[in-house]
């Protein structure tokens, strides 16, 4: 009955209080300029409460919902896994003049050899009906006078245990850039003091890419796997815009024959 009362409670003073405002807008014309004053201040203060509440509200309630980890995985998968920053907010969200080795939340490392930096990265939220994953990564860059820009993503210890060389690695991205980008994709395998590499180029002019990794092309020894890391590579990224909608990885055995 308290709640009952306490609802009802509540609907009367926000009713009262939109009528108030209201009414206050519509005299805003003809009232007094220190009247006018004051009750800009009040209603600054106002709009600062609500928009906290809507960034909030926006962010919890849009599509995918945050802590989403839809993925789609082929038949057969042992393993699968959708890094942080697309999963959930990173603080901080962003940062400008990005400097080689800085970190974007949790196992994701920016690379690059600029002199200086003209690089934007801030995590954006995913609003499509189309998109898995919550959040993504926008990459601004402007001049680039460098040679290389990498993001390093390292894989979590699942990933690594029990890697076999019949294991095929496969990474699928929704990537979307202003202009045609030339993107390279590298797992990294750390096992004892030497580390196997598989180097994939991604499709060009598509949004929605897929690469495999087929480890039994290496030399990995399965007995003294430590860890493993991907690196997407961006040749010529200058006066580009890159969108990262979406990344994941999985593993599977390869079909015995």
């Amino acid at each position: 009955m308290t709640d009952q009362i306490d609802s009802l409670f509540d609907r009367l003073m926000h009713r009262r209080v939109l009528r108030r405002w209201g009414r206050a807008a519509t005299e805003a014309e003809a009232i007094d300029l220190d009247s006018l004053r004051a009750l800009r201040a009040r209603a600054r203060q106002f709009r600062r409460e609500l928009d906290r509440l809507l960034h909030v509200a926006e962010g919890r309630l849009a599509l995918p919902l945050t802590g989403s980890n839809a993925i789609r995985a082929p038949l057969g998968t042992d393993w699968s896994w959708r890094p942080d920053l697309w999963c959930g907010p990173v603080n901080p969200a962003g940062c400008a003049a990005v400097e080689t080795r800085t970190r974007i939340g949790s196992g994701l490392t920016v690379f690059h050899d600029c002199r200086e930096s003209e690089l934007i990265l801030r995590q954006i939220r995913n609003t499509r009906e189309a998109d898995l994953a919550p959040f993504g990564l926008r990459m601004d860059v402007f001049h680039f006078d460098g040679s290389f820009l990498s993001l390093a993503i390292d894989l979590p210890d699942a990933a690594a245990q029990g890697l076999k060389l019949r294991h095929l690695v496969r990474l699928d991205a929704v990537i979307e850039t202003e202009k045609p980008l030339k993107i390279l994709a590298r797992l990294n395998v750390k096992h004892g003091p030497n580390t196997e590499q598989v180097v994939r180029a991604l499709p060009l002019n598509e949004a929605r890419v897929m690469v495999e990794f087929d480890l039994a092309y290496t030399r990995l020894n399965e007995k003294r796997v430590e860890r493993a890391w991907v690196d997407l590579i961006f040749e010529a990224p200058q006066q580009n815009e890159i969108v990262l909608r979406d990344i994941t990885f999985s593993r599977r055995p390869r079909a015995e024959l």
